[in-house]
């Protein structure tokens, strides 16, 4: 298991990239923070598929993760790229219910990219959003207005498909 070495290969295309990186990581061949740490060093292209990886990880094993991984991808909602985005987003709607505490700043960031000109990011976030709605936390009565606000201004029905009901 070599990520440089994966990383380079271009005969292997990126879905493949997905799913042998993250059972690497669902098998502990790779932890969770060597994948972040490797991703860090990657170009925008990479970096999504270290983080798409991660998002096919927690979702057949959310435990994975611990606040350093929400705290990353919290962080890469910010980036310029659309693929680092709504996988970002992916991966919090997949973590969320272990950290019901500690969300204010990511749904922050999640309700600015729920605003994005991008469907996909808008629809990953969405997902995250109606997660954390799930968790019935003090964050949801500010969420709840903002998402029904959302909801009004969607053309596409994004919101109304993945947060209603809640």
């Amino acid at each position: 298991m070599n990520l440089t070495a994966l990383f380079s290969d271009k005969a292997t295309k990126a879905k493949a990239k997905v799913s042998l990186v993250g059972n690497w990581v669902l098998n502990g061949e790779l932890t969770v923070h060597e994948l972040l740490a490797f991703s860090e060093t990657q170009k925008p292209a990479n970096k999504a598929t270290c983080i798409e990886a991660l998002e096919y990880a927690t979702r057949k094993t959310p435990e994975l993760a611990d606040e350093s991984v929400l705290q990353f991808v919290t962080g890469t909602l910010k980036e310029d790229e659309a693929r680092i985005k709504w996988e970002s987003a992916k991966v919090i709607g997949n973590i969320a219910k272990l950290f019901p505490g500690n969300l204010s700043g990511t749904i922050d960031q999640l309700l600015i990219n729920a605003a994005h000109t991008g469907t996909v990011v808008r629809w990953a976030s969405a997902f995250a959003l109606a997660e954390i709605l799930k968790l019935k936390t003090a964050d949801c009565k500010r969420l709840l207005p903002a998402i029904e606000s959302l909801s009004a201004q969607e053309t596409d029905g994004v919101f109304r498909k993945n947060t209603w009901p809640p």
